[in-house]
């Protein structure tokens, strides 16, 4: 790997532990020296990154430094254009746009041969029985998500049965066919996954619900078993 992609690498394997890592390890990680890992890290503080510690003893790197996202593999590249094409095509019209937006301002700063590569990228989303018609209440559930606010909704069941709900949304998962609200239902006491199409929001909670987001989120996975991303 060129000089470039390895200071990113280093910065990488430091982002990844949050307590002191010896100069050996990140040697052994990244298959090169340990004078390279030293010559490297004195190369990222020049940069400005705030790097604690020192030889025999570990390496630490405080929050706040990023460098310049100019160094993505082409790997990488097509992972982020395939991602956003997949949210353009299956997204809400809200993250659809915000999905072509953040794409556009990564490409604007990629250099020439990978800005290239992204504009050329041979991974398309197919088409097929995906939902067509928007609903304008999902970036209202998104943002009830990120403020960690309570929902009271009415929700039509596969029955028809039509029941009031004060639930703690925690997440949004996106499928071809259908958008699931997942969230702690206080009338079950347990989580409850609810269609978005079957679900009127009646009122967003003001303060926050009892219990952190991320807390109830890795709960949830356990009970489903699901891994974490």
């Amino acid at each position: 790997m060129t000089r470039a992609e390895r200071l990113f690498a280093v910065l990488q394997c430091l982002r990844r532990h949050r307590f002191p890592v010896s100069a050996a390890s990140l040697a052994a990680e990244l298959s090169v020296s340990v004078r390279s890992i030293y010559r490297d890290i004195a190369s990222l503080r020049t940069q400005g990154a705030t790097i604690e510690g020192e030889a025999g003893i570990g390496f630490v790197l405080k929050p706040g430094f990023l460098l310049p996202p100019l160094m993505f593999s082409e790997d990488e590249v097509e992972a982020i254009v395939f991602g956003a094409r997949w949210v353009a095509m299956r997204g809400d019209r809200r993250l659809a746009h915000s999905g072509k937006s953040a794409l556009a301002k990564i490409v604007a700063v990629l250099p020439p041969e990978l800005r290239e590569e992204a504009d050329l990228s041979f991974l398309l989303v197919g088409p097929d029985d995906a939902i067509t018609s928007d609903e304008p209440h999902l970036p209202l559930i998104r943002d009830a998500i990120r403020r960690e606010r309570p929902l009271t909704i009415t929700y039509v069941d596969a029955a028809a049965g039509s029941t009031e709900r004060n639930v703690w949304p925690i997440a949004l998962a996106y499928f071809d066919r259908a958008r699931i609200i997942i969230a702690w239902c206080e009338l079950r006491q347990t989580f409850r996954h609810f269609r978005t199409d079957r679900a009127t929001i009646l009122a967003v909670g003001q303060k926050r619900y009892p219990r952190r987001r991320a807390q109830l989120v890795a709960e949830w996975r356990r009970l489903e078993g699901v891994p974490s991303p």
